[in-house]
């Protein structure tokens, strides 16, 4: 199992979550995202951290994964590379995204590094409901196969604080349904929680994370 969760820890997309949504940080802003998953049927854990920042017209950022399955160790990282390319001013009611990441295994697993190519769009559909669609490919790590990606997600807010997330998605021939919420601490930082159901054998996977922006 460990060169199936190298390779997904290469896709993460949207933080923890699968779909990621089109926008990217405001100018002089940095963030970082860091969460762990759990999947005890499969004696699996991932932690990820996530650094990024707006650098002119585009967000970089860096992916470190650290996937531990059944007393094996191994650790993901690379670049990442963001860029809205439609819809950047706050009352735009659709936009569009190019999202690149490559990445490589530690130790290295022998084979090519993997990565990921995907657009993102997100339509505001009224002010408590968006809709994220993605479209794109993953290039697994270590084989360099490559695998279409698809997914579409609903993010409701409750109000300024609580937000409900429900999304299903396809990476690497396996549907993911996934269901969670974001609780904003303040208006900077945001603990996510999700739960997921992947593949015909009905993984069961449980994550948390936090989301930190702040000021270069």
């Amino acid at each position: 199992m460990l060169p199936v969760w190298l390779a997904a820890a290469s896709a993460q997309a949207g933080g923890h979550f699968d779909v990621d949504d089109a926008g990217t940080l405001d100018p002089g802003q940095c963030q970082y995202e860091a969460w762990g998953q759990r999947v005890r049927q499969l004696q699996t854990t991932l932690w990820h951290l996530g650094p990024a920042c707006r650098v002119g017209p585009v967000e970089l950022g860096l992916n470190l994964d650290r996937i531990s399955v059944a007393g094996e160790h191994s650790l993901v990282l690379g670049p990442q590379l963001k860029w809205t390319f439609m819809g950047r001013q706050p009352e735009a009611r659709w936009s569009a995204a190019l999202s690149a990441t490559v990445s490589a295994a530690r130790p290295r697993q022998g084979g090519r590094t993997g990565g990921q190519f995907v657009v993102p769009v997100s339509w505001r559909a009224t002010d408590s409901l968006t809709v994220h669609g993605n479209l794109g490919a993953d290039w697994a790590v270590g084989t360099g196969l490559r695998s279409g990606r698809g997914g579409l997600a609903g993010e409701w807010a409750l109000d300024g604080t609580v937000s409900l997330i429900a999304e299903r998605n396809r990476a690497f021939g396996l549907w993911t349904s996934r269901i969670g919420a974001r609780l904003s601490i303040t208006p900077l930082i945001s603990i996510d929680i999700s739960a997921a159901r992947t593949g015909p054998a009905g993984i069961r996977t449980l994550t948390v994370g936090l989301n930190h922006e702040f000021s270069r």
